[in-house]
This record gives structure tokens, C-alpha cells and sequence, in this order.
């Protein structure tokens, strides 16, 4: 004997069975190899610990370690008869060595995409459409379950109803419980003996269903409402999953968005740009009238805050943004050209081509 397994434990030679359980589970958290990588001596601290609780959480190897001071158990995790008790504590602090089989939750529905086109209008006012969705939903004759009518999903007697087959391996730290789900089953603990003629015991077809969807006001190009619930169905009891509807806004022949704003072109004629006047500056609504100052440019912005697009869950609307571009007058007939001449000659401006008045003058006779 190399070790007194009492005090390797920590324990005194009259402790409880609880007593010996605790001290193993505070020590092989402590000097586990995966809570120690890169430490060679812990594996050995941890063998030790181990063998220690296999002797003396064994009666009978107890009582021979006590009388003789060797039980002459072989070294490593013991017999069979002792996997129970330590795999179940490996499972409480490293998982996956025994322990309680889980069966394999029902797999939850796959989420669907579908998308609608509007128009800006639409956008700004908020509307609902109809969505028309393609996807696997709950079989209405088996209810979702798999089995044909009357009958029932039966217990898997591979894995009996667990969901998980277990297995014994030797390795160097001695033999491992290790668990995975069951084939037949596929984790679930039950199968179908008579399965549903409708779905063929998958419990799901394929639907076509029109749902009627909110589109809130404000909704930008890009955005993508959740209807929860309204996916695929899951299998077998899963939960549904979830319906996203991206919003799509077609391209406005006056408009252009940024956000929550709106910005677009005013034609200015001439003439007002030069004397100031009245335009009428696009909105989503009416018109509205705006004076234009004598003298303004091609390029001056004008804002109308509030008249933008709604603010989605904020409230109020963003500015619409209007570019003033002056209009050079085409076409002109002999008066508005002679006109235009006058003008240029007040002005000091050299305008018209060469002989331009002569060739007015001839039309003229």
C-alpha cells in the first residue's frame, strides 16, 4: 500500500458513506486532467482520489481495506458493479459519463420567409396585406403525432423509452459510461407502429395558408416584421416556428428616402429664380406652396420638417428635403428672344450668336 486512502480523501476512518461521496466530489473537480491541462501530475492525484473512493465507497472492499490494509481490487474504476456511483457523479460536474438518460426534445418548426412589394404612399401610412405562405404544417388527421388515427406513438424497446443506449468502455482512467441517442428512435423514447396515412408518420404536410399581416407606418425597404408561431410546424409536439415578411418598397418617381427623411427636385423657372415667386414643393400629401426669394440658385435646399416619413414606435415624421433646380427656358419664339436680348443688353451681356439680331430682324420681314 502507497496511500491511505482515508487520508487521501481526507476523511476519517469512521465517515459516513455522504461523507465519502462529498469528499470525492470536491476533490475530483479540483485535480480532474480537464480542469488541468497541461499538469502531468494531475492525472496521478486523480487516480488516486478515484481509486480511493472506489474502495471505500464499497462495503465489502471497505471492510478488507480496513482488516488487511489491501482489498486487492484491481487497480482503476473497479467492477461493474461500482459505474453506477461514479458515473452518476461524473455526470453532476463533467457530463457525459452516465447519469440520468434525457429523452431528445421534439424538434422545433423552421422559421419561413415570405415578402411583400409597396409603395412608398403605402409605406408612409401603414397598411396590411395578404401573404400567401407555402410551408409544412400540423397533420390535422394524426394532430401532429405520427400515428395513424386511433393509435398511439409506442415506447422504443432498443433504448426503452430513454431516448439514449448506453455503453461501458475501458480506458486509461479506467471504464466510462458513455450515452448516445438511440437509432431507432432518433432520441425520442417512442416510435410509430402505424403510421398516420397522411403525412406517412411524419406528422407534418404541406400547407398553403393566406395570412393577413400589419405593416406599420414608417416601415422602411429592408425590414423584416416576425409573426411568432406562423412558420413550420415542429415535429411531433415541437414547437412552430416563426414567419418573417420582408418588406420590399418599390423605387418612387419623385422621392428618394434616407431613413426617415424624404428628399426630391423642384423645378424653379427662370423668371421666378430671378424675381422670386411661388412653387409648389411635392409632398406625400398635397402640394405645398413655398415663396422663392429673388435671386435663388440652382442648388439652394429648402425644408420642410415634419412633412418625411413616420418615425416607426417613436412618433412624429422626419423633413423632406427639396432641391431647388432652375429651369433655363427653351423654344422661345421672336418676342421672348428679342426680349431676352434687351435684358442682355442692359446687363452688359454679350448673348446670341454672331448676326443673331440680323437673322431676328429677317424673320421679322
Amino acid at each position: 500500500m502507497t496511500s491511505n486512502h482515508y487520508d487521501t480523501l481526507g476523511i476519517s476512518r469512521d465517515a459516513s458513506m455522504e461523507e465519502i461521496k462529498r469528499a470525492y466530489r470536491r476533490l475530483a473537480r479540483v485535480h480532474h486532467p480537464d480542469a488541468n491541462l497541461g499538469d502531468p501530475a494531475a492525472e496521478e492525484r486523480f487516480k488516486q482520489v478515484t481509486s480511493a473512493y472506489e474502495v471505500l465507497s464499497d462495503p465489502a472492499r471497505r471492510e478488507r481495506y480496513d482488516t488487511y490494509g489491501d482489498d486487492k481490487a484491481p487497480p482503476g474504476f473497479g467492477d461493474f458493479g461500482d459505474l453506477g456511483g461514479i458515473s452518476d457523479l461524473f455526470s453532476t460536474f463533467f457530463g457525459g459519463m452516465g447519469g440520468t438518460a434525457q429523452r431528445r426534445p421534439p424538434t422545433h418548426g423552421s422559421d419561413v420567409l415570405a415578402e411583400v412589394t409597396m409603395t412608398l404612399e403605402d409605406a408612409a401610412t401603414g397598411v396590411e396585406r395578404q401573404v400567401e405562405v407555402t410551408a409544412f404544417g400540423e397533420c390535422s388527421d394524426c394532430t401532429g403525432s405520427g400515428a395513424a388515427p386511433g393509435t398511439h406513438p409506442a415506447r422504443c424497446d432498443s433504448c426503452g423509452g430513454s431516448g439514449e443506449l448506453r455503453e461501458v468502455r475501458r480506458t486509461l482512467l479506467g471504464n466510462v459510461m458513455t450515452a448516445a441517442p438511440c437509432a431507432r428512435c432518433g432520441g425520442s423514447g417512442r416510435v410509430i407502429m402505424d403510421p398516420c396515412r397522411t403525412c406517412g408518420g411524419a406528422g407534418r404536410v404541406k400547407l398553403t395558408d393566406t395570412l393577413t399581416v400589419s405593416i406599420p407606418a414608417g416601415v422602411d425597404d429592408g425590414a423584416h416584421l416576425r409573426v411568432t408561431g406562423r412558420g413550420e410546424a415542429g415535429v411531433r409536439g415541437g414547437r412552430s416556428g416563426d414567419l418573417y415578411v420582408a418588406v420590399r418598397i418599390a423605387e418612387h418617381e419623385i422621392f428618394r428616402r434616407a431613413g426617415d427623411d424624404l428628399a426630391c427636385e423642384v423645378p424653379v423657372p427662370m423668371t421666378i429664380a430671378a424675381l422670386g415667386g411661388s412653387v409648389a414643393i411635392p409632398t406625400l400629401g398635397e402640394p405645398e406652396d413655398h415663396d422663392i426669394s429673388p435671386g435663388t440658385q440652382s442648388g439652394e435646399v429648402v425644408r420642410l420638417r415634419g412633412r418625411g416619413m413616420p418615425r416607426v414606435g417613436r412618433g412624429g415624421r422626419g423633413t423632406l428635403v427639396a432641391l431647388m433646380r432652375v429651369e433655363t427656358p427653351t423654344n422661345l419664339d421672336p418676342e421672348q428672344a428679342e426680349l431676352l436680348a434687351q435684358f442682355a443688353t442692359l446687363r452688359n451681356e454679350r448673348a446670341g450668336h454672331k448676326g443673331f439680331f440680323d437673322k431676328l430682324k429677317s424673320s421679322w420681314r
